[in-house]
């Protein structure tokens, strides 16, 4: 390890918050793919949002969606996504420090889940937009 730096599991303590010590920027970049790969492998419903994912970036070829379209689209799926990793931080903050059931960690992770549930019912109002005004346009010129 060079002087300075953490190792490379990443387990920031006292001791290295008090002393300076970076965390190398590699090292950062490591960690967040490892969550997300936590996340894409252990997550049923991640991996149901990538599928979708991939058919909604298919019909934007297939319907010729604007640049706009295109970047709702985008907009949504990092969006969805991003709220899948944070439910997952939360329902593993929350299992590690209430393993025992409690209506408090309950109404933690149902509020997490509500996020994402809130995040993908307004990808897909989105996409109705989107994909509906592209189809309209489409099928609008060729009728």
């Amino acid at each position: 390890m060079n002087p300075g730096q953490i190792e490379d599991n990443f387990v920031r303590n006292d001791e290295h918050k008090k002393s300076g010590i970076k965390h190398p920027l590699l090292n950062a970049f490591k960690c967040a793919f490892a969550g997300l790969f936590t996340t894409l492998r252990y997550q049923r419903n991640v991996r149901i949002y990538a599928i979708i994912a991939v058919l909604a970036i298919l019909n934007g070829f297939i319907l010729r969606i604007s640049f706009e379209g295109w970047f709702a689209i985008i907009i949504c799926i990092v969006i969805v996504f991003s709220a899948e990793c944070l439910n997952t931080a939360i329902e593993a903050i929350v299992d590690l420090v209430s393993p025992e059931y409690h209506d408090l960690a309950k109404t933690a992770k149902d509020c997490a889940a509500a996020a994402v549930l809130v995040c993908g019912l307004g990808a897909v109002v989105v996409g109705l937009f989107v994909y509906g005004s592209a189809a309209y346009g489409l099928f609008n010129i060729v009728g």
